[in-house]
């Protein structure tokens, strides 16, 4: 069964220690409330729409923030949970947004939304954070010799970031003419599954172009997964599979 809050400790209370942008509104979308972190974060935003202060908020309808309200008013009807989006606002601030209705106890009608305004931060520094993630997956291809480059592979590596990878290399052995594509593993954090359908696609696909795929950095804790790569030559270290290119360009 659940019980009230100690007296002590109020609803309001326990919603301005949140540390996200939280808005109340009543069951007909109109704004009743915001919590200190909203109240703070709108001082920017308000701007935008033409208010002067954040207490002229209070009392709007939530489709004033919206440019497609009937839309909007649509999925709030329909939401028998918590709905999350990444919004943008005016062009000058991104956001996660979460709206939640609010029910009574017998969970029955809804008397009012809860919206979480999470990780405001501006357009600039949005972009900011995409262009680090897009340098974080990239891969820089060294080129050891005449047709030859490496791949050092280091930190995390998914699905995703294999698919940028892919298209990479295949392009620049065909603009260069490159024969061997050396990939050391001696950075990866752990061996999964990501890496070996990583790997195999990207041997299998340089196989179709003529150019071999050999894999190098083997730690030991990752011998038992190796195995599993098909037809793919792996060596200890990067001296090892080197000498082993040398041989087959002599």
């Amino acid at each position: 069964m659940a019980k009230d809050l100690p007296f002590f400790i109020t609803g309001t209370d326990a919603l301005n220690s949140i540390g996200e942008n939280i808005i109340i509104a009543d069951k007909d979308f109109k704004i009743i409330w915001l919590n200190s972190k909203a109240r703070q974060s709108f001082t920017s935003i308000a701007p935008l729409f033409g208010l002067g202060t954040v207490d002229e908020i209070i009392g709007l309808s939530m489709d004033f923030f919206h440019e497609r309200p009937a839309y909007q008013r649509q999925l709030m009807n329909r939401l028998e949970e918590g709905h999350r989006a990444r919004i943008n606002i005016k062009n000058t601030f991104v956001a996660d947004i979460v709206i939640t209705p609010i029910k009574g106890e017998k969970n029955e009608h809804v008397s009012g939304y809860m919206v979480m305004l999470m990780d405001v931060t501006t357009q600039a520094e949005e972009e900011r954070r995409i262009k680090e993630t897009i340098k974080d997956l990239s891969v820089p291809i060294l080129q050891i010799w005449d047709h030859t480059i490496a791949l050092p592979l280091v930190g995390h590596f998914d699905v995703e970031r294999g698919e940028i990878l892919i298209p990479a290399v295949l392009e620049e052995c065909t603009s260069k003419q490159i024969r061997f594509v050396m990939v050391s593993l001696a950075g990866i954090n752990h061996f999964d599954e990501s890496v070996r359908q990583t790997l195999q696609k990207l041997h299998d696909s340089l196989r179709l172009l003529g150019v071999q795929c050999i894999v190098v950095g083997i730690k030991p804790q990752m011998a038992r997964s190796i195995v599993e790569l098909n037809n793919i030559m792996t060596f200890r270290d990067a001296h090892d599979g080197l000498k082993y290119i040398l041989n087959k360009e002599l």
